[in-house]
């Protein structure tokens, strides 16, 4: 090997890619560099060493021996070493800037943060103050009060509450204290104890309140679980009139449903709405008996192949996923629970090969397992500890489980056949249904490069339900069974509906990664039947408007 220095060498020793050595990260907000667009920053001193004369002297370094040799394979190219040296240089210069930035936004927010205290510190100061003037004059009145009851049958004094009211009120929301136990009570020194603690609450991230866990499943509005209303109660009684004749009015029942279902007749409901049971009431009987026998005879015949060549991937994929369906609520955590799942699964794989079992029909066992639970039941599911059963009810809740699971997925088996043509379907026509009624959203996606298949193929592979609450799954499927074609078709608008319900949200993220938690992540938690019903009653405006003429969203 030569010393000619004009040669790059093999080992540079400020080469940025030696391994362990800091790489730069490209994305969206920091493009790969371009030599040619930042020549100036290629160092006009990176010019070869000039050759040694002479014999070189022996290495006694590592850093010698690099000095003196040569790589044998070397082309004689130095765009590498260029461009390491100037991604070197533009790495420090957006350091430095995106350090500015941080400290630049970081002192305007504790200088916004000062000044909001400050005005709340104030602002409840003056509410102390006032606090303390309405206080002297309620005692006051009450003074002349007692000293002037013997004028009170002439009318010249005016009661209280009529002198208070027609005083301005002290407080910011304009409300009108009536009496003294309404009036907030506290001394400065409280107020100021309460600034702190929302000063604190305010540094934190925003997180909405918990929950319980008990109300997460239940068949109720976010705000509690309220006394039936009298048109809850009205309602009650027309189902339970229409149930209990010899032969029940299927289109009358959904008429009824689609507005939600109440807890109490759900599981007779969604029997007969699924066609699981038949609307003659004297046959229903007979027919329960002898589907719950043939299930079980199915998991005689096939549930010990669970475990052959051919049919234990399907198994093992099954065993690994009940596990992951409904991780948080310990009703589904019952080794009873998914020893049931399991069951029901695998029989249904085995009876359906075009398909099998695919990821996310887990999923859709859970409304029903839910909703025949509470036939057997009165108080919440979420906790309950289903072994306190009787053997009979849990194996009539899973065959029930079972067929009505069935009769859904026969509807739109098409979503997990090979390839899933379904899905790709349903989420062509959503593209194509948004860019229609809002074309704002669908060209922020586009600006973004967001495709709708990252994220609705989940709306579509598991009908929303990993992006709502059960307790909002179990409403929308009221609807759902009563909406005709409503899982395979209706859930189209549900989800063009589900999106555009988030416009504001969408149009002020900025960058792909932005977009794709949020819409992975949106916050439904707390939502309740008036948020579904809302949901359900704008896809059905948009059915109503696109359902018979599709070429109304097609371009």
């Amino acid at each position: 090997m030569s010393s000619d220095g004009n040669r790059k060498q093999f080992w540079k020793r400020n080469a940025a890619k030696v391994p362990g050595s800091i790489q730069h990260v490209y994305g969206a907000q920091h493009p790969p560099f371009d030599p040619l667009l930042h020549a100036n920053l290629i160092k006009a001193g990176n010019r070869p060493p000039p050759a040694t004369p002479g014999k070189p002297k022996k290495a006694t370094t590592f850093q010698e021996f690099e000095s003196i040799t040569s790589d044998a394979w070397d082309v004689g190219d130095d765009d590498d070493e260029l461009l390491a040296m100037a991604a070197q240089n533009l790495n420090i210069e957006v350091v430095m800037e995106t350090a500015n930035k941080v400290i630049e936004n970081h002192s305007k927010q504790q200088e916004r943060q000062r000044l909001d205290d400050t005005t709340e510190l104030e602002q409840r100061d003056e509410d102390t103050q006032e606090e303390a003037v309405v206080e002297e004059q309620e005692e006051e009145e009450e003074e002349e009060e007692d000293d002037e009851e013997d004028r009170v049958e002439e009318g010249d004094v005016t009661s209280p509450e009529v002198s208070f009211g027609s005083q301005s009120s002290p407080y910011p929301d304009g409300r009108m204290v009536k009496s003294h136990s309404e009036a907030p009570i506290g001394s400065p020194k409280d107020a100021a104890g309460e600034c702190a603690a929302l000063h604190r609450q305010q540094s934190l991230p925003h997180r909405p309140p918990v929950i319980p866990l008990v109300a997460r499943m239940a068949d109720q509005n976010t705000s509690g679980t309220p006394a039936m209303t009298e048109r809850e109660a009205s309602r009650l009684d027309k189902f339970k009139h229409l149930l209990a004749g010899p032969n029940t009015d299927l289109e009358e029942l959904r008429k009824l449903s689609w507005s939600g279902i109440p807890r109490q007749v759900r599981p007779i409901t969604w029997k007969l709405l699924s066609g699981y049971l038949p609307a003659n009431a004297e046959r229903r009987e007979s027919v329960l008996q002898r589907k719950r026998q043939e299930y079980f005879g199915f998991i005689q015949q096939y549930y010990d192949s669970r475990n052959d060549e051919h049919h234990q991937d399907t198994y093992r994929q099954i065993h690994i996923d009940i596990p992951r369906t409904n991780p948080l609520i310990p009703l589904f955590q019952q080794a009873s629970v998914q020893e049931i799942f399991e069951r029901i699964l695998f029989i249904w794989a085995i009876r359906h090969p075009a398909s099998g079992y695919v990821q996310g029909i887990n999923d859709l066992v859970t409304p029903f397992f839910v909703v025949y639970v509470f036939e057997y039941i009165e108080e919440e599911v979420e906790n309950f500890d289903v072994s306190s059963l009787q053997e009979e009810a849990l194996r009539n809740i899973e065959a029930d489980s079972f067929w009505c699971m069935s009769k859904l997925l026969d509807g739109i088996q098409d979503n997990y056949t090979f390839a899933q043509p379904g899905i790709q379907r349903k989420v062509k026509a959503l593209e194509e249904l948004v860019s229609r009624i809002d074309e704002s959203v669908h060209r922020h996606m586009q600006q973004y490069e967001v495709e709708y298949l990252q994220f609705a193929f989940r709306w579509m592979n598991n009908l929303l339900m990993r992006e709502l609450p059960l307790r909002c799954t179990i409403r929308l499927w009221d609807t759902y069974q009563a909406e005709p074609e409503g899982f395979s078709h209706f859930h189209l608008y549900v989800c063009a509906a589900f999106l555009v319900r988030w416009r504001k949200e969408i149009l002020e993220e900025r960058d792909f990664q932005g977009l794709m938690i949020l819409l992975q992540n949106l916050p439904t938690m707390h939502w309740g039947n008036e948020e579904v019903s809302v949901l359900l009653a704008e896809a059905y405006r948009l059915k109503f408007a696109f359902a018979d003429a599709p070429n109304h969203y097609k371009r």
